[in-house]
C-alpha cells in the first residue's frame, strides 16, 4: 500500500476498490489496518442504519479535530448542539429567501472578470472561483461584519490547513512525534485562521445582526467557552462549504472543454433561460441540464473523496466481520466509479442526472454530501450558489481552458494540481462568430 499512497492515495483508494468490485477490502498499512468500504450497501450500513457505532473519533480523525474541533465535526451532545444551531439558516426555504442577495453578489465579482476578457488576458480558474466563493460566503456567515479582503485570507489558511491535514489522515500510523512534510504549515494555517476569527466572533457579540455567525453566537450564550464552540462551529461549516463549491466549479471549465457537445448545450440552455442577465431566482428551476453538469462533476470530484469512521463495538459489515477500534474508510470517490452501479464510470456525462434516473440508483451509490444524521446541511446552499456561479459567468462569457491536459488532482485532495488558465470569450463575440458561421 505504501508506494500506492505515496503516487496518490485519492486514485489508489479508487483502483483498490474497482478491482475488488465494491468488496469490503482491508488495508495493510503496517501498524494500522483499515477497512475500505465502498460497496452502496456498507456504505448505507455505516453512515445510516447503524451509524451509531461509527463515529467520527479515533487516531484517524485526530487531525481534524486539531483543526475543526469537537462539536460540528464531531459527535455527541456537543455535535447535536451545533446542528441544531445550524439548522435554521440553512434550510432550503431559508437560502432561497437569500438567493437574490447571493445573486448580486456573484454579479458584482463575475462583472470584475469584463476588464480581463475585453483585453484577452487569462484568468486562473480556481484562485477565481475561490473569489466568487469568499465573497459569497462573506456576506452569508458575517454580513457586514467581516470584508472580502478578510475573507480570503481565511479561505487561503483554510486551504493550507485541509492539504496538510489530509496527509496526516491518510498516513495515521505514523505518531504525532515523527514529523510530516506540512506539520508546521498545519499549524501555522490554524494559527492564523484563530488570529482572524475570535475578533469576529467579539464583534458578532457586540453587533447582532441576521447572518450565520450572530445566529450561533446567540445559540451558544455567553458562558465558559462559548467562543470556542462558537469558533469550531463557524470554522468547520466554512471549511466545508469553501472547499466544495471552489473545487466544483474549478472542475467544471476543464471537463466543459473536453466534452464541447456539453459544453454547447449548457451555454444553449443558459443563453435561453437567462440571456444576458441577471441571474434571479426564477431562472434556478429552468436551468435543469446545468443542473445535471453540476450533479455529474460531483460525482467525479466529491470534495470530501474520503470519510472516516471508527466502530466502536464489534460487528459485521455484509457479513464481514469489523473489529473494534479499527478504522472504516469511505471514499465517495471510489464508490462513484464503481462499475457495478454506474456505466462508463470514468466518463463525463450529465445525462446520468437526467429527470427520473435518480429512481434506478442505489441512493448509496452516489453521496457527495455524505449520508444518514450527518449529512451535510449546505447542500442547498452549495446547489443555489453553482448554479447562479455558473450562469452569471456564461450569460457573458464563454471561457475556453489554455492549460495542457489532462487536468489532474493533487495527491492527497481533489482539487486541481495545475493551475487552469482561462480565456474569457465575451458572449457577444461568440455570437457574432456564430452568426457568421451560420450565415
Amino acid at each position: 500500500m505504501l508506494p500506492l499512497l505515496a503516487r496518490g492515495p485519492v486514485n489508489a483508494f479508487a483502483d483498490i476498490a474497482r478491482r475488488s468490485r465494491g468488496g469490503i477490502v482491508r488495508l495493510n498499512l503496517g501498524p494500522l489496518r483499515p477497512y475500505l468500504v465502498t460497496h452502496p450497501d456498507h456504505v448505507r450500513h455505516v453512515m445510516r442504519d447503524h451509524w451509531q457505532n461509527y463515529l467520527r473519533m479515533g487516531k484517524v480523525w485526530a487531525p481534524v479535530e486539531r483543526f475543526l474541533g469537537t462539536t460540528f465535526a464531531g459527535e455527541g451532545p456537543d455535535w447535536e448542539a451545533s446542528r441544531k444551531a445550524y439548522q435554521p439558516m440553512f434550510t432550503a426555504r431559508h437560502v432561497t429567501s437569500l438567493t437574490s442577495t447571493l445573486a448580486d453578489v456573484i454579479a458584482e465579482r463575475v462583472g470584475l472578470l469584463d476588464e480581463p476578457a475585453r483585453a484577452g488576458r487569462p484568468i486562473e480558474a480556481t484562485r477565481t472561483m475561490a473569489d466568487l466563493v469568499v465573497a459569497v460566503n462573506t456576506v452569508f456567515f458575517f454580513g457586514e461584519k467581516s470584508s472580502f479582503a478578510e475573507g480570503r485570507r481565511l479561505a487561503r489558511e483554510f486551504g493550507t490547513a485541509v492539504k496538510w491535514m489530509n496527509v496526516r489522515q491518510i498516513m495515521p500510523f505514523v505518531p504525532d512525534s515523527v514529523p510530516l512534510p506540512g506539520d508546521r504549515a498545519f499549524a501555522g494555517a490554524v494559527e492564523a485562521i484563530d488570529a482572524l476569527v475570535y475578533p469576529l466572533i467579539r464583534k458578532a457579540r457586540q453587533d447582532d445582526g441576521h447572518d450565520v455567525l450572530s445566529a450561533l453566537c446567540r445559540a451558544r450564550g455567553t458562558g465558559q467557552d462559548a467562543d470556542r464552540l462558537v469558533r469550531d462551529d463557524l470554522v468547520a461549516a466554512l471549511v466545508a462549504g469553501t472547499d466544495t463549491t471552489t473545487h466544483a466549479l474549478a472542475w467544471v471549465w476543464p471537463l466543459l472543454q473536453a466534452h464541447p457537445r456539453v459544453a454547447a448545450r449548457l451555454y444553449e440552455e443558459i443563453d435561453h433561460v437567462v440571456g444576458t442577465g441577471p441571474v434571479r431566482q426564477e431562472h434556478l428551476p429552468e436551468l435543469r441540464y446545468t443542473k445535471m453538469v453540476v450533479q455529474e462533476v460531483l460525482r467525479l470530484y466529491p470534495s470530501g473523496w474520503i470519510m472516516q469512521r471508527f466502530p466502536v463495538a464489534p460487528g459485521d459489515i455484509g457479513g464481514v466481520p469489523i473489529d473494534a477500534g479499527s478504522p472504516v474508510f469511505i471514499s465517495p470517490y471510489a464508490t462513484h466509479r464503481l462499475d457495478e452501479f454506474w456505466d462508463r464510470p470514468l466518463e463525463f456525462d450529465p445525462e446520468r442526472f437526467s429527470p427520473g434516473h435518480e429512481h434506478r440508483r442505489h441512493r448509496y451509490s452516489y453521496f457527495p454530501f455524505g449520508g444518514g444524521p450527518h449529512q451535510c446541511i449546505g447542500r442547498h446552499l452549495f446547489s443555489v450558489v453553482a448554479l447562479l456561479t455558473l450562469a452569471t459567468i456564461v450569460s457573458r462569457h464563454h471561457p475556453q481552458v489554455r492549460t495542457p491536459g489532462p487536468i489532474s488532482p493533487l495527491p492527497a485532495a481533489l482539487r486541481p494540481k495545475q493551475p487552469i488558465e482561462l480565456h474569457l470569450v465575451p458572449v457577444e463575440r461568440r455570437r457574432a462568430r456564430s452568426a457568421r458561421a451560420t450565415g
